[in-house]
């Protein structure tokens, strides 16, 4: 089976993806591109529904883009470390998906685990391009990888992105696959407990928010990354 997709989109809880960088995906997936996705955790600290549902949830979203696979690591929500055994686990699934584009978490966000998580990703990103490091996956050794770049997208927080992606084409089907995730955001007959993310409201800030984002270059709507590495072009066409 090949495993190999170019673009590697990783967050530490489901519906982070979605919610920071799947119009995005949809785009690239529009342009040819294979997608994988990757949650850390399985969410389970969340005030609404729980891993099963989020779990299910996390699947038909997968399928929506779609992805060739999402797999879930089973870090702790919440208490997952930056350690070497949970660098392993990314390093695994980077080298069993080789892609050349990492998506992340943002590296500074209102939730820590998303900061963590952002973090821990991109220097596993960094290792797993170094021989020396041995691991498997399904008994199976694997070659070093370390992909071309590393973006993270932008999440709770204003942050001035490094560079802004259009996605006014896919806007409404985005808004569809964060709302996959129907225990954690707006729905007018569940009876869960009210959270800073399940109002009306919120869905409108997601859209505000890529119109903000958007604006500057001309875009309706766009997604915002930041970038720890200069950034370097051949031609200046792809600048237009």
């Amino acid at each position: 089976m090949n495993n190999k997709v170019d673009i590697l989109a990783i967050g530490v809880h489901p519906d982070d993806v979605e919610l920071g960088c799947s119009g995005t995906l949809l785009m690239q997936i529009k342009k040819g591109n294979s997608i994988g996705l990757l949650d850390l955790t399985r969410g389970e600290l969340g005030s609404r529904g729980s891993a099963a549902i989020r779990t299910k949830e996390a699947m038909n979203a997968a399928t929506m883009f779609p992805a060739k696979f999402r797999i879930q690591l089973n870090m702790a929500d919440g208490f997952f470390e930056h350690n070497e055994a949970h660098l392993r686990e990314i390093i695994r699934i980077i080298r069993f998906a080789r892609p050349k584009i990492v998506l992340a978490n943002s590296l500074s966000d209102r939730h820590p685990d998303h900061g963590r998580a952002g973090k821990l990703i991109a220097d596993a990103c960094f290792l797993s391009g170094l021989a020396k490091i041995k691991t498997t996956y399904q008994n199976q050794p694997q070659s070093p990888w370390r992909p071309e770049n590393v973006f993270h997208y932008i999440q709770d927080y204003y942050l001035t992105p490094d560079f802004v992606f259009d996605i006014t084409e896919v806007i409404d089907y985005k808004m569809e696959l964060i709302q996959a995730y129907k225990s954690q955001f707006y729905d007018p007959n569940s009876d869960e407990p009210e959270t800073p993310i399940s109002g009306k409201e919120f869905l409108d800030f997601i859209k505000s928010r890529a119109q903000n984002y958007g604006r500057p270059s001309g875009f309706a709507y766009a997604e915002g990354f930041q970038v720890t590495k200069t950034l370097g072009i051949k031609d200046l066409d792809v600048l237009f």
